[in-house]
């Protein structure tokens, strides 16, 4: 199953999950306040049959608004913030930069792209994996870059998680991220390695020996 997929039908899975979950803690915070189905139609626009349905997880696509209506009916508040979890959909043009990237490559080495994380449940995902017998790099690609302190973070965190030995970040030779780059100096001191040198390692089949930035 391509990543895509996988994060469609983990996203739906997670979905289905909330709605039941909000519609238990709004029935308990209704009936905790002795307050029927019908009575929270004035304050909701919502018919109690339709409170109902919301109440037992039965409407997959129920609007936000009516959540968070049914919510402060019954002394609830829902907060509004979203939290990092997997990685975003790529487009076009990061495919074709890792298409160039591995025409570079020797063609004993392996090539995977879209590969998950090894954490079950984990909506990460590495852009690619290459290597040998006995060793694996994983790359990320960045097409644009604007948070070099977010990217660095992540790219913390993949590597601690992602069964790889070394991270290769492949960045879209443009004058944004060469400034981007030229920026943050003391960022990705744990990628000491260059293109030069990356690539001079991997058209031969050989382990470049640690992680670093490829601009291409």
């Amino acid at each position: 199953m391509a990543t895509s997929e996988r994060l469609a039908a983990q996203s739906d899975r997670l979905a289905d999950e909330l709605v039941a979950s909000f519609g238990r803690q709004l029935r308990l915070a209704r009936v905790g306040s002795g307050l029927s189905q019908r009575a929270l139609e004035p304050a909701t626009g919502l018919s109690h049959a339709e409170i109902s349905k919301i109440e037992r997880g039965r409407v997959a696509d129920v609007p936000m608004r009516s959540i968070v209506r049914c919510a402060a009916a019954v002394g609830l508040a829902m907060p509004g913030r979203l939290y990092p979890s997997g990685d975003a959909i790529r487009d076009a043009g990061h495919a074709r930069l890792l298409a160039r990237f591995r025409a570079e490559l020797h063609a004993s080495l392996r090539w995977r792209t879209e590969v998950p994380l090894p954490i079950p449940g984990d909506l990460r995902s590495w852009d690619a994996i290459t290597g040998g017998t006995d060793w694996r790099i994983g790359v990320e690609a960045e097409t644009v870059m604007s948070d070099s302190q977010a990217l660095e973070r992540r790219l913390a965190l993949k590597r601690r998680d992602g069964g790889v030995d070394h991270v290769i970040l492949l960045v879209a030779d443009t004058p944004r991220n060469r400034r981007a780059l030229a920026a943050a100096p003391t960022a990705f001191a744990d990628f000491p390695l260059r293109t030069r040198a990356v690539l001079a390692a991997l058209r031969t089949g050989t382990n470049p020996g640690d992680s670093g930035i490829v601009i291409m």
